[in-house]
């Protein structure tokens, strides 16, 4: 049987793309992605944690939920169920429309339909262009984990707190409470 030889998109045709009717697109290693829209106990555990990091920020990070970035230039366009950015890196991503690199911290909130292998792609992906964490986040096991760009990663459980590379520490209880 022959087979029909396919060509990686690039991301200026992922921009040409019409929006879908639901969730969005993203673009992994140029082969198109379409994310679902997030289920509400998963929307509401990023607004959870969206909110915890604001109150230890201070201000002094922008942070948000589906933070979409440019992880590699050519191939790639994701979004973070949360990141946190610095205010010189998100003030330069209004000039051209995206963020350059992933955000110094990258959020994935496990849904049902991640696997182990897609989450160390990420993190290995975010990491090695300039995140300064990534964590995973588990809403059955309710823990976090860390990764660091050093290779180093922490598993956060209940009664425990997660320090903050930006001063502070989050409680774990407080994000799945």
């Amino acid at each position: 049987m022959a087979t029909t030889p396919t060509r990686l998109m690039t991301f200026a045709e992922f921009e040409q793309l019409p929006d879908p009717r639901e969730g969005h697109y993203e673009l992994h290693h140029g082969e198109l992605v379409h994310m679902p829209p997030p289920k509400m106990g998963h929307y509401d555990l990023q607004r959870r944690l969206r909110r915890l990091l604001e109150a230890s920020a201070g201000g002094h990070w922008e942070i948000d939920i589906e933070m979409a970035f440019r992880p590699r230039p050519e191939l790639e366009f994701w979004t973070a169920d949360v990141g946190a950015i610095s205010p010189e890196r998100y003030m330069q991503g209004r000039d051209d429309g995206y963020i350059q690199g992933p955000p110094e911290l990258v959020i994935e909130v496990l849904s049902p339909s991640n696997s182990a292998t897609e989450m160390e792609e990420k993190s290995e992906t975010c990491l090695a262009a300039g995140a300064r964490e990534f964590w995973v986040v588990s809403p059955i096991r309710k823990t976090v984990a860390v990764f660091t760009p050093d290779g180093r990663s922490v598993r956060y459980h209940a009664g425990q707190r997660v320090p903050l590379f930006f001063g502070g520490t989050l409680a774990v209880d407080d994000i799945f409470s």
